[in-house]
């Protein structure tokens, strides 16, 4: 989701205090750390952070582009799943047919597998958004880093009943070389966005859906939120984005791996 602050810690107070893990100030630009050059080598990864067995490495740059080609969009919810949100999103994307990718926060889906199984059976995909959403995550250190992506991967995998993440995107974009390619040798490839609807904002459901009519030229991942708040204005958008999307002639996808 894109960096913000005002009321957008609440994952910083409820889990730092189980994990022990102290969220900071935002900082500085999204993208300045996505355009970092990526590490020589991947990161060591230990044994026991290898939920699901072995895996293949995929690509560590930045994705965008939808496997559906240029008339593809890519609808990717984050910070779930919530008891109350997820559920009005999913029963949404079930009514129009469409598919998403849903990035969601480790202590979240590991409080809500129910939640994580329905995903997963509905045909969605599953993104790694990292333990405690840490905005800052590219002023920490490697092996901070290291600890908020695996352990949200294990976490979102035992969720799942063995589904693993296809994709990893860092809390406000907050991206480092190192993030990157750790993910990547874990077979989650990093997902960025080209329309934030800003929906945690709270505009309202035209201002979002008009975001995305507007923004849409950008680029074809779209983000949107199930978490974190009153997502009542997202879930009226997307009733209304989905169908106009649709009769523009835009084929729902996932993000290429």
């Amino acid at each position: 989701m894109a960096r913000h602050g005002g009321g957008r810690n609440w994952y910083g107070k409820l889990i730092g205090a189980a994990l022990g893990v102290t969220v900071l100030a935002t900082g500085a630009s999204v993208w300045a750390a996505q355009a970092g050059a990526v590490a020589a080598s991947p990161p060591k990864v230990t044994a026991t952070a290898k939920p699901g067995g072995a895996v293949e490495a995929v690509d560590a740059t930045i994705v965008h582009a939808s496997d559906k080609g240029p008339r593809g969009v890519n609808i990717t919810i984050d910070d779930g799943p919530d008891p109350v949100w997820t559920p009005q999103v999913l029963d949404i994307l079930r009514e129009y047919g469409v598919k998403a990718t849903f990035c969601m926060v480790g202590t979240q889906a590991q409080a809500h597998p129910d939640l994580v199984k329905r995903v997963v059976a509905e045909g969605h995909r599953l993104c790694d958004h990292s333990v405690a959403h840490d905005t800052t995550m590219d002023k920490q250190s490697e092996a901070y880093q290291k600890q908020q992506i695996l352990d949200a991967e294990r976490m979102i995998t035992e969720a799942s009943g063995g589904v693993r993440p296809q994709y990893y995107r860092a809390p406000g974009g907050a991206f480092t070389p190192y993030s990157r390619q750790l993910a990547a040798s874990r077979g989650m490839r990093p997902l960025g966005w080209n329309v934030d609807t800003k929906d945690f904002e709270g505009p309202g459901a035209d201002a979002i859906v008009a975001t995305v009519q507007r923004e849409l030229p950008n680029g074809p991942t779209i983000l949107f939120h199930d978490a974190g708040g009153d997502r009542s204005q997202t879930v009226e958008a997307l009733r209304r984005v989905l169908p106009w999307l649709d009769e523009q002639g835009y084929a729902f996808g996932f993000p290429v791996r």
